[in-house]
């Protein structure tokens, strides 16, 4: 079946899957990290054997030239998203069906199971306005909250502090790389593929403020 949303090199997509029957495809911390890892790993244009890189620190793995630039991530217990940028043709494809058939194989793997993991192949949204770009920034890296405060939606949270605490120490989204928050997942990210929104941590936490106020 022919995927409604064409990409090309230079736009922008938000692109998220989720698992088989909406079951959860993050069970532990280590299925959250493998699937962080395999983001670094799966971006490139040089094969790499995830077996033979375990443990490695990220900026010592050579993975080639990057196929996307991503600008934001999330994951969520049975779902992800991930916003990003279409640098080679055919980037994005590629990418993605390296992140997901790499994960599927170590899941069932893991959890004795076989078959499909995720819900399809993978969704994908073409960004082409700039609210909508922005926007998205919040939407992605406000998710956790549906976790603790499922309907802070409807009126905004409780407790701004608090909730903001809650996102930077919540390791499974690039939240934390746009506080300011020194670990090496943000090799993940190439925020300079993206426009600049934020100059600095304490202009991100104000984009996001404003939505958490308002809900």
């Amino acid at each position: 079946m022919q995927r409604k949303t064409a990409f090309a090199v230079g736009e922008y997509y938000h692109i998220y899957n989720r698992g088989v029957e909406k079951r959860k495809i993050f069970l532990d911390q280590k299925d959250h990290g493998r699937f962080v890892r395999l983001f670094y790993l799966a971006n490139g244009d040089r094969p790499v054997v995830t077996r033979l890189v375990q443990g490695l620190p990220l900026d010592e793995i050579d993975v080639g030239n990057k196929k996307i630039a991503i600008g934001a991530y999330v994951l969520m217990p049975n779902h992800f998203h991930i916003l990003v940028k279409e640098i080679k043709e055919g980037g994005a494809t590629s990418f993605m069906e390296k992140l997901q058939t790499g994960y599927s194989m170590y899941f069932n793997k893991k959890n004795e199971r076989v078959g499909p993991l995720f819900q399809g192949t993978f969704k994908a949204e073409h960004v082409s306005r700039d609210e909508h770009l922005k926007y998205l920034f919040a939407y992605i890296h406000l998710n956790p909250l549906k976790l603790v405060e499922p309907d802070w939606e409807k009126g905004g949270v409780k407790d701004i502090k608090n909730t903001r605490r809650y996102l930077e120490e919540y390791k499974y989204s690039s939240y934390p790389d746009y506080v300011g928050v020194s670990r090496e997942e943000g090799r993940i990210l190439t925020p300079d593929e993206f426009p600049k929104y934020f100059s600095a941590p304490a202009d991100f936490e104000g984009s996001l403020g404003d939505w958490l106020v308002q809900g």
